[in-house]
This record gives C-alpha cells, structure tokens and sequence, in this order.
C-alpha cells in the first residue's frame, strides 16, 4: 500500500490532501473534513486516518483512499465556520461550475477520481437522540441515495457500541443544494454522506466515533476486512422538510 501526499487549492487556499492506494483495483472512497474550520473533532479525525495510514496500522489491499484533512484552511486558522459558507458554493447540477475557487477546486479532484463513496465529516449542536430538530449525531444522505441502507446498518452497529443512549445516531434524508455531498451524490452518483458528531460530547469521544464510523464505511466499501454485522433495531428518520435543516 502506497500514501502519498498531494497540494490542492492554491495561495492562502492552499491545503494538502493523501492518496493511498493498494495493490489491486477496487472502489475508491473519499473523505474530507474542515469544510467548516471549527469543527475539530471532524477534522482531527481525518489527520489521524491519515497518521494510521502513514504508520501502515491501517492497511487495504484493493481499491483507491483520498483524504483532505482540512478543507479549508483559512476558516480553520480563525476557528470559524467560513466565509462564504464552502457547503453552499458547490455545483447545484451537472455542467455548472462551482461559486469559490477552493470549493471548485475540491469538486475537481473529486471529478478526477469519481469516489464510489463520499463521506463529509462535520459536527453540529445538540444531540439528536433527544431533540429531532437538531444534527448533532446523525449520518445524512439524500434520500434517494444507494447508501441510505448501509447508512441504517452502520447506525445499528455504532449505537450498539454506544452505552449512553442519549448518544446514539439517527438518520436524516435530505439534500442540501450547494453542499458537497449532494454536489457528490447528483452529478457524480457517489453513495455520498454528511457525519455530524455532536459539539456537546467530549472532543475525544467525538473523535471516536469519527473515526469508527469511517471504518464502518471502509469495510462496506470493501476496502477494509471485517466482520460483518446485521442488526434488527430500528433507526430514527427524520425528514428535512419538517425540520428545516440548513447543515
């Protein structure tokens, strides 16, 4: 297995992104983080899938990994959000061009390599579990998407290694026009999903549950070996159109 680190984005926008490749042809997956430049444990957790990589403790080999630990550079230095708001810069449908030069950037590299999957790590307020309003601990996707049932069984197995109910997952279904994972899932047909921690919880376990549900996804890919698990507990859906959410 190779890793290699690569530049995107140029200037202040400049930030680096890794490729590791195994030895034989399989799917390609991609994750990113730091689209929003506060959400540590999101971006935390990509350096250290990276770090993992690097250190040959986490190996495949079959397909294609790319990932960009911070998204954007600018917004983390200030610990912001971003402005403009990367997630609402992408392009809308197919032949439309992206509405900032970094997240113009992303989508080409994304074109370049037509992830099979497209996993966004963020974090938001709140927890879902008790308040369905909210984002924190949820997997989104749009509802149409092929990733929506392995979404559901990731959500059976990280709530079963979860003690405290309160921090269990949900699922949301709804596009985000602007985003990257919609602009992943309609114009590429990525199976393409926003991981939302919750900012309430403590930064290492948030970090945590990152990282496992990357895995998680890593080993539906089929890029990563492991025991699969089938569950039968249901998972909360929750609508955007109900809620408004604006993730």
């Amino acid at each position: 297995m190779q890793v290699k680190r690569y530049m995107l984005g140029k200037g202040s926008w400049a930030t680096p992104y890794y490729i590791a490749t195994g030895g034989q042809k399989g799917p390609c997956v991609m994750v990113v983080a730091g689209i929003h430049g506060k959400e540590i444990a999101s971006i935390r957790a990509a350096e250290k899938l990276v770090k993992l990589l690097n250190q040959q403790k986490l190996r495949f080999s079959h397909g294609k990994l790319i990932i960009v630990p911070i998204v954007n550079q600018e917004a983390y230095r200030k610990r912001i959000r971003g402005i403009p708001d990367l997630n609402r810069t992408f392009p809308r449908k197919k032949k439309q061009l992206a509405t900032q030069p970094l997240s113009a950037a992303l989508f080409k590299l994304t074109q370049k390599h037509q992830p099979k999957w497209y996993l966004d790590l963020h974090e938001a307020n709140g927890l879902s579990q008790k308040d369905a309003k909210v984002l924190g601990q949820t997997l989104i996707s749009n509802k149409a998407n092929p990733v929506v049932p392995t979404v559901r069984r990731i959500i059976k197995r990280m709530n079963r290694s979860i003690q405290v109910s309160d921090r269990h997952f949900n699922i949301r279904l709804h596009e985000l026009p602007g985003s990257s994972r919609t602009a992943a899932a309609r114009i590429l047909g990525a199976r393409a999903v926003t991981v939302e921690t919750g900012w309430s919880l403590p930064k290492k376990v948030r970090i945590h549950y990152q990282l496992e549900i990357v895995k998680h996804f890593l080993k539906e890919a089929g890029i990563v070996k492991g025991n699969e698990v089938y569950l039968s507990a249901k998972v909360r859906t929750v609508t955007s159109r109900k809620y408004g959410i604006t993730k």
